[in-house]
């Protein structure tokens, strides 16, 4: 009688629902019930919404508590002492015995809004007791009044609570592990298993701007969300205003489905025009301007963009009208948003105020588009051949910010500040989608070059989440102040090979570690990051949830081989320019990276270099990258960039591009015996110039590098 009041009252206040009932009865009887802990809510909807009276392991200092008593009439607790290894053996015995047992593997509620630290103790009893592992994810009770997070989420009355019961599954620790490494790795494998659960219970097949006005429902309309270098913040309620009334605008000109060219800095208004083209079902092409009118146009027509949106201000501001004149000069139509902002009227102002009080409504009534279609377009940087367009859909990018929510929290309270260009995919998803879909105040600035404005900023802001390359982030290191990143609590580096003294040099003058990752932009980007739970100083981290992957031999390299993955953050399609606007799509949704890595026992991924970044030097394989990374440690305030080049004698050499005047390869030769590197890894050339050709990532520039190694020669 209990249960059935608990489960009206539940089922009417919170409209409680349950999804994947059925992967309940398939568990069958010997089953470990795994859920995350978001509230005092939890123990309780389990209890009364599974069809079943359930075991539930608590912990015998809670149990004892006098608001805990009326919960022991709906359930068959069971006791749970942490210091006492024997509890845990009976409830083991237990599970044996075909009994069906619920436990929180994170031993609290959860004062992050996200998954915490996950105990070792209920990993072992998952592989102990041989049983199906059953997750369930609950999601809303966050918001409730009976969470943890007041001050940190908007908590509301009767927010919608939803368990998501997922399909049951089991792993498996190596026969060979025992004692201390079998806890261990039992305790990663049930880590794994929650942010797989987070991951494949969370709303990823959803379109981008839909999950824009979920946040502005479930934050607020008031809720402070982006704010740039003129420091007017933006709330969702005024960002999706301006979306509608640009988005009409821009409708009127535009086809559904079209490509449509954006050419602009990071600013708010950048963002507004962005989130603007997608409600009204456009696919925003991302334009890189740092790469010169070439391969501008090369772009718009790879792309077949007739239109391309920028502002007379940025232009001026930034000496860019060649570029907009050569794409004016190949038929491409030049949109200046000071001519569409003067051009709204006092009706386009009253349509967008009404669409941005009623914005599902208004949303529903604009063309619209799946989750697999076409959200964004992106242009490789061509470090390494000709660049051309990358498709990536709703489904991809949202799949991609889910994969690294699920591993890390960000939350309502943090500050994300991002000054990587929004053209390139560690800016978009990382830097801008993530935060503004979750809730994030995110402070936009133009570029990561301004190595003492950023700092500055970032202590104003008090932002606590940055993003960043190895180049910039270094950059930043060396002149600010020791207290400039005060507040920063996550710092994630990606695009290039973290120096192990930029790592050092974050963590012993401002005591923050950097968080490496690795990804792709055919991957949305993120494939792998290093967590604040999960870390490991030189590697770039562990897969992402939902990614499967398989490791192909390369003649030549013992360790490791080619990566390639299979996930749903595995872009859309290729375009060509030598087939424009015709999508090339991926086989099986799978993606050849071409890098060379070795993955540990513990998944921890070790970038060895691209496949195309290796030497044959008298039969044995060389790394490029390798080189460079020794170079870096020799002389770690320049710039160094290694190629091959034929070599008569041993078919291939090792030849240096460096910016350190003084270079030559006695001095190199020398710190390599220091460091026990062998002959065949010391440049048989070294060539010295003023600057070597960086992109605008702060990535090296290969095909600018091989036109110096090209001209050289030649003189």
């Amino acid at each position: 009688m209990l249960r059935v009041l608990f489960k009206c009252i539940l089922k009417v206040v919170y409209r409680t629902e349950v999804r994947g009932l059925g992967n309940f009865h398939k568990a069958g009887a010997r089953v470990l019930i795994v859920a995350n802990h978001l509230s005092f809510l939890d123990a309780v909807l389990i209890a009364v919404f599974l069809p079943e009276k359930l075991m539930f392991a608590v912990n015998s200092h809670i149990a004892k508590r006098w608001y805990f008593k009326p919960f022991l009439a709906l359930v068959k607790a069971f006791p749970l002492d942490p210091t006492n290894p024997m509890s845990t053996k009976s409830i083991i015995n237990e599970i044996r015995d075909d009994r069906k047992c619920v436990i929180f593997p994170e031993g609290r509620i959860t004062v992050t809004g996200s998954l915490m630290k996950v105990y070792e103790g209920p990993g072992m009893i998952a592989d102990k007791a041989g049983a199906q592992i059953l997750p369930i994810r609950i999601d809303g009770a966050q918001y409730t009044v009976f969470s943890r997070l007041k001050g940190k989420v908007r908590i509301r009355w009767f927010p919608k609570i939803i368990l998501t019961i997922l399909e049951p599954r089991t792993f498996e620790v190596g026969e060979e592990l025992r004692g201390r490494q079998r806890r261990q790795m039992s305790g990663l494998k049930l880590y794994d298993l929650m942010s797989e659960m987070l991951f494949d219970s969370s709303d990823h097949r959803q379109t981008i701007f839909q999950s824009l006005l979920d946040q502005s429902s479930i934050h607020g309309r008031g809720h402070l969300i982006a704010e740039d270098a003129n420091r007017k913040p933006l709330n969702y309620g005024r960002l999706i205003t301006r979306c509608f009334v640009l988005g009409n605008k821009i409708s009127k000109d535009t086809a559904h489905g079209e490509f449509v060219g954006v050419m602009l800095p990071n600013m708010v208004s950048s963002i507004v025009t962005l989130f603007a083209l997608l409600a009204k079902s456009r696919v925003p092409a991302m334009l890189n301007f740092s790469t010169g009118s070439k391969n501008l146009v090369s772009a718009c027509r790879t792309a077949k963009i007739k239109t391309v949106y920028t502002s007379r201000k940025f232009v001026d501001a930034g000496d860019l009208a060649p570029l907009t004149e050569a794409m004016e000069e190949a038929g491409v139509r030049v949109a200046w948003l000071e001519d569409v902002a003067a051009s709204v009227n006092l009706i386009d102002k009253a349509i967008g105020l009404l669409s941005g009080f009623f914005p599902s409504f208004f949303h529903r009534l604009a063309p619209s588009c799946k989750p697999d279609d076409a959200a964004i377009v992106l242009f490789t940087s061509g470090s390494e051949g000709t660049p051309k367009g990358v498709v990536l859909s709703h489904a991809n990018l949202q799949a991609n910010r889910y994969q690294l929510a699920s591993r890390v929290d960000f939350g309502p309270t943090d500050i994300v500040f991002n000054a990587l260009p929004i053209f390139h995919s560690f800016g978009l998803t990382g830097g801008t989608l993530l935060p503004l879909l979750s809730g994030i105040r995110t402070f936009f600035y133009p570029s990561p070059l301004h190595y003492r404005i950023v700092p500055e900023l970032i202590y104003d802001t008090n932002a606590t989440i940055m993003f960043g390359t190895d180049t910039f982030l270094s950059g930043y290191a060396r002149i600010a102040n020791p207290y400039d990143f005060y507040s920063i609590r996550y710092v994630f580096a990606g695009a290039e090979k973290l120096k192990e003294e930029t790592r050092k040099l974050w963590s012993e003058k401002y005591g923050v570690r950097i968080f490496e990752g690795y990804g792709a932009t055919e991957t949305s980007p993120a494939l792998s990051t290093n967590t604040p739970m999960h870390n490991k100083p030189g590697t770039v981290g562990r897969l992402l949830p939902g990614i499967d992957y398989s490791i192909e031999e390369v003649p030549g390299i013992d360790h490791g081989g080619k990566l390639i993955v299979r996930g749903p953050n595995v872009m859309k399609a290729y375009l060509f320019s030598d087939d424009p606007g015709e999508l090339a799509y991926p086989e099986n949704q799978t993606y050849d990276t071409g890098d060379i890595v070795s993955i540990d026992e513990e998944g921890y991924v070790v970038i060895k270099g691209r496949a195309k970044r290796f030497a044959k030097i008298a039969g044995e394989m060389v790394s490029l990258t390798a080189v460079e990374s020794y170079l870096s440690d020799l002389w770690p305030e320049h710039h160094h960039a290694v190629v091959s080049i034929p070599d008569p004698k041993k078919g291939e050499a090792l030849l240096l591009v460096t910016d350190k005047p003084e270079a030559t390869r006695e001095v190199i030769g020398a710190f390599a015996r220091e460091q026990g590197i062998g002959e065949l890894s010391v440049p048989k050339t070294v060539m010295a110039v003023k600057e070597v050709p960086l992109l605008g990532t702060g990535k090296t520039d290969y095909v600018g590098v091989a036109k110096l190694v090209e001209n050289h020669a030649e003189q």
